[in-house]
């Protein structure tokens, strides 16, 4: 049996890396919970955004997956077709081997970001 982070990675991997949307119902609940505010709830709802999302030229780079319980954590950087970078945290909560809910924190226009520590964002 996979664990939390081996489903969401997987997830991730399969739909937003590969653009694959042929095992959806496998990862997601038919009444999975969306704290964005521009996606619908449910299963249906996630699959609509997904169709606009992925028609976008958007190549993905995954920073780190973390789990702790039923709480995975994909922390990733995208950069679309115009140059224009966001970094990102998706935050799922997972019942018996699905996505439930879903949060998530974005910054976006990282390509613009000065710092005044000399750190990188990543």
């Amino acid at each position: 049996m996979k664990t939390n982070k081996e489903i969401v990675a997987a997830f991730h991997q399969q739909v937003f890396i590969n653009g694959d949307l042929s095992n959806i119902e496998q990862f997601v609940k038919e009444d999975y919970i969306q704290h964005n505010p521009q996606v619908e709830n449910g299963r249906a709802g996630f699959v609509k955004f997904l169709h606009t999302l992925l028609q976008q030229k958007i190549t993905y780079d995954t920073k780190n997956i973390s789990a702790d319980g039923d709480m995975v954590y994909v922390f990733y950087k995208t950069t679309d077709d115009q140059g224009q970078q966001t970094k990102t945290c998706d935050i799922y909560r997972l019942e018996n081997g699905q996505l439930a809910e879903h949060w998530d924190v974005i910054e976006t226009n990282i390509e613009k970001i000065k710092s005044v520590n000399g750190n990188s964002v990543f």
